[in-house]
C-alpha cells in the first residue's frame, strides 16, 4: 500500500484523480496549506505529488523549492505537476530531484502510471539496501559497496546461489576476485561453520594432483610413506574451491568427472570407496568451451562443472568503483604500514580512470600498496607511482562496448560511466570546488552534488594537499 500526499491549492483542477487513487492500493493525503507550514518530517510518506503553484514561491529558485520539500519528507519520491507554461520549471524540478512532471490537464491513468513506476523505482531501491545491508556480513560489506551494474548483477547471482549446494563456475580474468566470491559464496551458504578448502590446481605438479586432491594410500607410490587425505576429504561437509581447473590433465579430468557424477572419491593406491558430501566451486580464466571445443578439456565436465556459471567483470568495464576501492585498498594498508594517509591525489586519480588494468583489481591493490610504502604524507601523490604508469595513461582507448545487454542498459553504462569520468576529471581541474565545477559543466551546485552523491565522490579526495 502506498501512502501519497497530494499538495495543491486548487483541488478542483486535480476533481477525480484523488477519487481514483483512493483505493486499496493507496492512502490519500490532501493539503493546501504551504510546505513552510508543515510541521516535520514524514518518512512514511512513499510519493508526494505537489502542484507547481504549491511548490514554488515568490523569487524562490526551483533547487530552492525542491530541497525544501525533501528536507520535509526525505524518503518520498516527488512528483510534480505543472501548467503548460511551468514545463521548463517542472524540467528543473526533475534534474533538482524530482521523480517526475506531469502537465496538466492530468489523467487518472497518467498520473496511476507514475506513481506506479516511482513504487516499483523505490523497490529497486530496496531490494538493492537488502543486497548491500541485510544479506551480506560485515567482512564483505566493502565488497558489495559497488556503483557497477554488472558487479551488483554478479553480487545478485551470488545471492540467489549461495544457499544452495549447486556447483558454480566462476569465469573471469586474472585478478577480478574469483576467489574472494568463492569465499563469499561459502560463508552465505549452510556450510559457512565448515572448512572452506582452496586449492590452485595450476600451481601443482601434474604428479601430484591426483594425490592432492583425493589423498592416498600408504606405499601407493615411491615417497608414499602413510596414508594422506586429500583435499575433497579434508572438505567434507564444506567447500572446495578449484582454481584454475582449465589447467587439470586429461586424467584428472577423468575422475574428476566420476566424482561430480557419483559423489564418491577413491584415493590414489586404495580400493576404498568415500563418500562425498562437498560443495564445489571451480573457477577459471580461460574459455572452457574453447577448450572443449579444441580438445583440451572434456565437454562432458564441462557441463557438470558450468551448472551455475558466474562471470566477473574487468575492472576496465567497472571503472566507478575504482575510487572506492581505491579508499579500501588505503584503508588496508594504512592498518598494516602504520600509515595516515587520507586520500588519492586529483592526478592519480585521473590516471586511474584512464587506465585500463589489465592485471584487474589485484593490479590496483598492488600499486596502492607500493605507493603506501613511498608516500610520506597524508595524500598518494604522482611521485609514488611509476612514471610509466602515468605515460600509459595519456593515450586514448576504445570504449568498451557489452554487445549481450540490450541497447538500453549499454547506452545507460556507457552515460553513468561517462558522468564518474567526467565529473572526476571535472573536479581535479578545480580542486574540488563545487561551485566551480558546477559552472563549468554548466549546471547547478545540487546536480553536481547529487552526481558524486551518485557516483560515491568525495570532494576531499579532490581538494589538493596543503601540507
Amino acid at each position: 500500500m502506498r501512502r501519497i500526499l497530494l499538495i495543491t491549492r486548487n483541488r478542483h483542477q486535480l476533481s477525480g484523480i484523488v477519487e481514483g487513487l483512493d483505493s486499496k492500493r493507496n492512502v490519500v493525503r490532501e493539503t493546501d496549506i504551504g510546505i513552510d507550514s508543515m510541521h516535520g518530517e514524514d518518512h512514511g510518506i512513499d510519493t508526494v505529488v505537489v502542484e507547481m503553484n504549491s511548490l514554488m514561491e515568490p523569487s524562490m529558485t526551483v533547487d530552492a523549492a525542491l530541497d525544501r520539500l525533501l528536507e520535509k519528507y526525505p524518503s518520498a519520491s516527488i512528483v510534480v505537476v505543472a501548467n503548460s507554461n511551468q514545463s521548463p520549471q517542472a524540467v528543473e524540478a526533475v534534474k533538482a530531484g524530482a521523480f517526475d512532471y506531469l502537465t496538466h490537464p492530468v489523467g487518472k491513468e497518467e498520473l496511476e502510471l507514475v506513481i506506479e513506476k516511482a513504487h516499483q523505482a523505490d523497490i529497486r531501491h530496496s531490494e538493492l539496501d537488502y543486497l548491500r545491508d541485510q544479506f551480506w556480513g560485515d567482512d564483505y560489506k566493502d565488497v558489495v559497496n559497488t556503483k557497477s551494474k554488472k558487479m551488483l548483477e554478479v553480487l545478485e547471482k551470488v545471492r540467489q546461489v549461495a544457499a544452495t549446494g549447486t556447483t558454480v563456475l566462476l569465469s573471469g580474468e586474472t585478478g577480478t576476485g574469483k576467489n574472494l566470491i568463492a569465499r563469499m559464496l561459502h560463508a552465505h551458504s549452510s556450510r559457512k561453520d565448515r572448512p572452506f578448502i582452496n586449492i590452485h590446481c595450476g600451481a601443482i605438479p601434474d604428479s601430484l594432483v591426483e594425490s592432492e586432491l583425493f589423498g592416498h594410500e600408504k606405499g601407493a607410490f615411491t615417497g608414499a610413506m602413510k596414508r594422506k587425505l586429500g583435499k575433497f576429504e579434508l572438505a567434507d561437509s564444506g567447500t572446495i574451491f578449484l582454481d584454475e581447473i582449465g589447467t587439470i590433465s586429461s586424467a584428472v579430468q577423468i575422475k574428476l568427472l566420476d566424482v561430480l557424477q557419483e559423489r564418491h572419491i577413491q584415493r590414489v593406491g586404495g580400493e576404498l570407496s568415500i563418500p562425498l558430501n562437498v560443495r564445489i566451486i571451480a573457477a577459471t580464466n580461460e574459455d572452457l568451451d574453447e577448450q572443449c571445443r579444441n580438445g583440451n578439456f572434456r565437454r562432458d565436465l564441462f557441463y557438470r562443472l558450468n551448472v551455475f556459471p558466474i562471470t566477473l567483470p574487468p575492472l576496465r568495464e567497472r571503472k566507478e568503483d575504482i575510487l572506492h576501492l581505491s579508499r579500501v585498498f588505503i584503508s588496508q594498508f594504512n592498518t598494516q604500514l602504520n600509515k595516515d594517509i587520507e586520500s588519492v591525489a586529483p592526478d592519480v586519480l585521473e590516471a586511474f580512470i584512464s587506465y585500463d588494468w589489465p592485471g584487474n583489481v589485484r593490479e590496483l591493490e598492488n600499486i596502492i600498496e607500493r605507493a603506501c610504502i613511498l608516500e610520506s604524507g597524508p595524500q598518494l601523490t604522482k611521485s609514488s607511482f611509476p612514471i610509466e604508469f602515468f605515460h600509459d595513461c595519456n593515450g586514448s582507448h576504445p570504449t568498451m562496448v557489452d554487445t549481450d545487454i540490450p541497447l538500453g542498459k549499454a547506452r545507460q553504462s556507457a552515460i553513468d560511466s561517462f558522468e564518474q569520468t567526467y565529473l572526476t576529471r571535472l573536479l581535479s581541474r578545480t580542486n574540488g570546488s563545487i561551485t566551480r565545477t558546477a559552472a563549468k559543466a554548466g549546471v547547478s551546485t545540487r546536480q553536481v552534488s547529487k552526481l558524486m552523491n551518485k557516483h560515491k565522490l568525495k570532494r576531499s579526495d579532490f581538494t589538493a594537499n596543503k601540507n
